[in-house]
């Protein structure tokens, strides 16, 4: 199978542990609609892409942690868009979870989806075990506190906001998870890979920052201009287009050439530059070519 087979497999796969036998029917409906269908699963590809450029050792625990990552970051955006954070209504092109099946279910489906992930990883390394604590305190390393996605969507909550330590905890963070999960499982070096995810989690924020100022649908799918509404620091808003552009372009650059020398380089280089374009709105994304 090729990367987005196996990452649809091993959500799939998860999804159907979380939401079988005596699960109650909106829950597991909500769950599943959280989760499908999916954005890019960049960072569940980008998980799979650094364990294959390592070897693939342990294909089975690689795709149990990219599916781990990915299950993380759909539960962060549902928690993300209640109304006690963004109050977004839509996302990935549909209506918010919270607002198709009430705050209550959206909160759990949140919760569950982040005990579903760490669930996976725990089932699908019994073969492994070696593997299974160092898999799972690295991804709870950066979906926790105090570098992780809670920590970074507690930022949001101070009235003096560390933009550095923001942005590294709310989007740089699941990156570093993902190449470190990756590694891990093909008995790779986490530390290898750290400036790779560093310079891809912020040229990601970045574009993310594009989007939003831009007017089009973010590269998370969320409604254009949440962070001027919320108040929320933006590039774009404190630099201009062109220099949030430039510097778009600098850490994509950056991010291929600290891929570490290995089976699978080319390969992920060569992913790091198609995926740059991807990662543009629009109406930069020609001039940028």
């Amino acid at each position: 199978m090729d990367l987005p087979e196996r990452i649809e497999a091993g959500i799939h796969l998860a999804l159907r542990y979380a939401t079988a036998n005596c699960c109650p029917p909106q829950l597991a409906k909500a769950m599943r609609y959280a989760v499908f269908p999916g954005g890019a699963r960049l960072r569940p590809r980008l998980c799979l892409a650094v364990a294959a450029a390592c070897g693939d050792r342990d294909p089975q625990a690689a795709a149990a942690a990219a599916a781990a990552i990915e299950l993380l970051h759909c539960a962060s955006l549902v928690h993300d868009d209640m109304p006690c954070f963004d109050n977004a209504d839509i996302r990935r092109g549909k209506t918010s979870v919270h607002v198709e099946f009430g705050q209550g279910i959206a909160l759990l489906v949140g919760d569950g989806l982040i005990v579903s992930a760490f669930e996976t990883i725990a089932r699908e390394t019994q073969h492994n075990p070696r593997l299974t604590a160092p898999l799972i305190a690295t991804i709870a390393n950066a979906v926790g506190s105090p570098n992780g996605l809670v920590a970074g969507q507690a930022w949001e909550s101070e009235a003096d906001i560390n933009v550095s330590h923001y942005h590294r905890a709310k989007t740089a963070s699941l990156f570093t998870g993902a190449v470190a999960a990756g590694a891990l499982a093909s008995d790779g070096n986490p530390r290898d890979w750290f400036s790779l995810a560093d310079a891809l989690g912020a040229a990601y924020q970045v574009a993310d920052d594009l989007y939003d100022a831009m007017d089009e649908t973010g590269s998370m799918g969320k409604p254009a201009g949440q962070d001027q509404r919320n108040g929320r620091p933006n590039m774009v808003q404190e630099r201009g287009v062109q220099e949030a552009l430039k510097h778009l372009r600098e850490l994509v650059e950056e991010a291929a050439a600290s891929v570490p020398e290995c089976e699978g380089s080319d390969m992920l280089r060569a992913m790091i530059s198609k995926e740059a374009i991807r990662l543009m709105p629009k109406k930069l994304a020609a001039s940028a070519a």
